[in-house]
C-alpha cells in the first residue's frame, strides 16, 4: 500500500518580491509558519534599495533585517523569529521551470521552487504575491497562490464606508424639534431611532439624512448627538469664491473640509464628482481667512497608459503635467485663465507642489495638504504622508477607487480605501463618498457605462 502524505498544520509561505516591496513588515507577518524567501528575490530587492520613497525604504529594511538575523543562525537552514515564525532563504530549486514558460523569468523560477517544495515538504506550500498574472500562472499549474491580505479590511465593495446614511421616519415633529433644539435630548433620542433603522451604531462625523414625507434634516453625528450641518453660505471664507454645492454629498464634503476639529478628511467619488474642485476651494478659503499659511499639493505620479518619459526642469516644472487637474480648477473656480493667480501664489510660497517620494523627514504645520489620486498610493505611502502633518494643519485624501493605475493594488487594498475604513470612527477624521458626476451629463454617463 502506498504511504499517504501527512500534511502538518504548519504552512510554508514563499514570499515574492512584490510583497516585500509593498510592505516591509510582511517578513514578520506569518506567525507559527515557515517563510521562504527565494535567493532571486534578494537579487531583485538589491536593485530597488537605492530608489527614493517607500519602495526603496522597504528594500533596505528587508536587507538589513536579514543581515541582523545572520547573527542568530544560518539563513539557508532557517532562523526562528518572533511568534514562532521561521525565516529561510532558498538557494536552489529554480532550474525546473515548466515547459512553455521562460526559464530566465524570475517569476517562473519561483514557480519551479514552489513545485519542488510542494512535492517534498509535509506542509502546505502557498506562494504569496501581489502580482495578479503570477497568481493566475500558479493556479494554472496547480500551485496554491494568494494575495497578501494583511492590509485588506473589507471583503467586497458592498462594504465600503460611504460617510453618510439615509433614513425615513414617521414622526414629523422629530424633524421640527431637531431644527429648533439642536443638541438636545431630542437629538439623543433620534440617534437611537437612526441606529435601530440602520442596524448598527453611527460613526463619529458620519452624516445623517432624515426624511419624513416632504420634510428633511441633514445632520452629522458626534458624541452621541446629531447636529445640524452648515449651509455652504455659512462656511467661513467660501462666500467670496461664489461656490455652492450641487448635491447633498458635496455639502457633506464641504462641512468636513471646513471643520477645524477634523484634520483628516478622505473623499472618494467618480470622475467629475467635484472632489478636487471643492477641496481646492476650501483650501483657498482657508488661506483667505488666514487659517492656513499654505496649500501643499501632491499625488502619486502613476501615468494612465504609456509613460511620457523624462521631464526636464526643476521639481515644480516636472510635476506640472501631473498637476493639471489643480490648474484646471484654478481656471474654472477663480476664472484664472492664464494661471496668473496660481503662479503668483506659487512664487509667494502659498502653494507648493510636493512629489510623493520626497516626504520623508518633512513636517507640514499651518498647512492645507491635498493628496490627489490617493487611490494610486499604498497604505504605507499614505502613512508616510499622514504622519508628516503638524499642528494647525488639515490633510485631504482624494481619489476614485474605480480608477487605479498602480500595479499590485485594487479597490479593496489601496491606501485611500484603507484610511477611510480604519479612521471611520475616529473623532479627528471624516469621510464622504460623492455619488454624482457634476462635470457634465456626458462625463456622468461615461463614468457609469464605459
Amino acid at each position: 500500500m502506498e504511504n499517504k502524505k501527512i500534511i502538518t498544520k504548519r504552512k510554508t509561505f514563499i514570499i515574492d518580491t512584490s510583497v516585500l516591496l509593498y510592505d516591509k513588515c510582511a517578513i514578520h507577518s506569518f506567525p507559527d509558519n515557515d517563510t521562504i524567501i527565494p535567493l532571486i528575490v534578494l537579487e531583485e530587492l538589491d536593485r530597488f534599495k537605492d530608489k527614493k520613497g517607500v519602495v526603496g525604504e522597504n528594500a533596505r529594511y528587508v536587507n538589513r533585517y536579514l543581515d541582523d538575523l545572520r547573527k542568530r543562525g544560518n539563513l539557508h537552514n532557517g532562523i526562528e523569529i518572533e511568534n514562532k515564525q521561521k525565516v529561510k532563504v532558498a538557494i536552489n530549486g529554480f532550474e525546473k521551470v515548466p515547459i512553455g514558460l521562460d526559464p530566465a523569468s524570475v517569476d517562473n523560477q519561483i514557480i519551479s521552487l514552489a513545485m519542488k517544495l510542494d512535492g517534498s515538504l509535509n506542509s502546505k506550500v502557498i506562494l504569496i504575491t501581489k502580482d495578479i498574472n503570477f497568481r493566475v500562472k500558479c493556479d494554472s499549474l496547480g500551485i496554491t497562490a494568494e494575495d497578501y491580505h494583511k492590509d485588506r479590511i473589507i471583503k467586497n465593495e458592498s462594504e465600503f464606508y460611504k460617510g453618510y446614511v439615509s433614513v425615513e421616519i414617521e414622526d414629523s415633529d422629530i424633524i421640527n424639534k431637531l431644527y429648533e433644539d439642536g443638541n438636545s435630548d431630542t437629538s439623543i433620542g433620534v440617534v437611537e431611532v437612526v441606529e435601530e433603522k440602520i442596524g448598527r451604531n453611527l460613526y463619529n462625523n458620519e452624516f445623517v439624512s432624515i426624511k419624513c414625507g416632504s420634510q428633511s434634516f441633514l445632520g452629522c453625528y458626534f458624541n452621541n448627538s446629531i447636529n445640524r450641518i452648515s449651509n455652504s453660505e455659512d462656511l467661513p471664507g467660501l462666500g467670496f469664491l461664489g461656490i455652492k454645492e450641487k448635491n447633498r454629498e458635496q455639502l457633506f464634503a464641504l462641512n468636513l473640509l471646513f471643520d477645524e476639529d477634523v484634520p483628516l478628511v478622505s473623499i472618494t467619488g467618480l470622475a467629475g464628482s467635484g472632489k478636487t474642485f471643492l477641496t481646492l476651494m476650501a483650501g483657498l478659503a482657508g488661506l483667505n481667512e488666514e487659517r492656513y499659511k499654505r496649500i501643499v499639493i501632491t499625488r502619486n505620479v502613476q501615468p494612465v497608459g504609456k509613460d511620457i518619459g523624462f521631464l526636464p526642469g526643476d521639481i515644480n516644472e516636472k510635476m506640472l503635467p501631473w498637476m493639471s487637474p489643480i490648474t484646471d480648477n484654478f481656471r474654472q473656480g477663480l476664472k484664472d485663465k492664464d494661471l496668473t493667480y496660481f503662479k503668483t501664489m506659487r512664487d509667494k510660497g502659498q502653494i507648493e507642489i510636493a512629489p510623493l517620494s520626497f516626504m520623508r523627514g518633512r513636517t507640514f504645520s499651518d498647512t492645507f495638504f491635498i493628496v490627489d489620486e490617493a487611490q494610486n498610493a499604498t497604505i504605507h505611502e499614505l502613512k508616510t504622508i499622514v504622519t508628516r502633518i503638524g499642528e494647525n494643519s488639515k490633510i485631504v485624501l482624494l481619489g476614485d477607487i474605480d480608477q487605479i493605475d498602480t500595479p499590485y493594488i485594487d479597490s479593496l487594498s489601496n491606501g485611500l480605501t484603507i484610511v477611510g475604513e480604519k479612521f471611520k470612527n475616529e473623532i479627528i477624521a471624516g469621510h464622504v463618498q460623492l455619488k454624482k458626476g457634476e462635470r457634465s451629463y456626458l462625463s456622468a454617463v461615461a463614468a457609469k457605462i464605459l
